[in-house]
């Protein structure tokens, strides 16, 4: 699995952004940590290959690092809103392609959402570590923890299990996961053993963090 093709930043290396990074790296994915404290990032550096003391207010700071050419941006900035908020404006602004953004409350996600993020990240509802999951995969759609080691997902039918059963699939025994339901279109189908997974179906899936990441990196060679 080559992540080579895909570069990432995450701003902001509190709690949440430092596991996004963790998992990231983990995964070999290239990313850029940034935060504007240098304790932080002293500390980041010890295992992230590009880490960048700046003020991500700056414009010409962000220029200056190459952040229009990175593919995904996390802006995971703690409690200083104002500072998140002008940070994604900024990346939108300088073409960045994809923005995430970590919200503090309705309102901050409100004025984001308005200025163009991608996506919002609430953290008591999805943590870093499967965001990075996520983000490291454009296959996966949607994630929702269950718990610290398990999760739902959702994830595209690829070219190599279209027209298979799911009795063929037989991912239970193989993977240890469990596909809840089939989303065909606007329908939810809840699969029987000889249903046929076709083009453009989604399927839903339960399981631990571990065996759904091999059931994608399996489902994506």
């Amino acid at each position: 699995m080559n992540m080579a093709r895909k570069s990432f930043a995450v701003i902001g290396m509190g709690r949440f952004g430092q596991s996004v990074v963790e998992e990231l790296i983990r995964k070999e994915a290239d990313v850029l940590v940034i935060d504007r404290d240098p304790d932080r990032i002293a500390k980041m550096s010890q295992i992230a290959t590009h880490a960048v003391t700046l003020d991500t207010t700056d414009v010409q700071a962000l220029k200056e690092v190459g952040i229009a050419a990175i593919d995904v941006v996390v802006v995971a900035i703690g409690k200083d809103i104002q500072s998140s908020i002008l940070t994604t404006l900024i990346l939108k602004d300088l073409g960045v392609d994809t923005v995430i953004v970590k919200v503090q409350n309705a309102d901050h996600a409100k004025v984001v959402e308005k200025l163009g993020a991608d996506e919002i990240i609430q953290p008591e509802q999805q943590s870093g570590k499967r965001l990075a999951s996520k983000i490291v995969s454009d296959n996966v759609l949607d994630y929702i923890d269950l718990n610290e080691s398990h999760s739902f997902i959702v994830v595209n039918a690829t070219p190599k299990i279209i027209d298979s059963t799911i009795i063929n699939l037989d991912v239970r025994n193989r993977f240890k996961i469990n596909v809840v339901a089939i989303r065909r279109d606007e329908e939810i189908i809840i699969p029987k053993p000889d249903s046929v997974i076709e083009q453009a179906d989604q399927l839903l899936l339960i399981g631990s963090n571990a065996d759904l990441d091999r059931f994608n990196t399996w489902l994506r060679k």
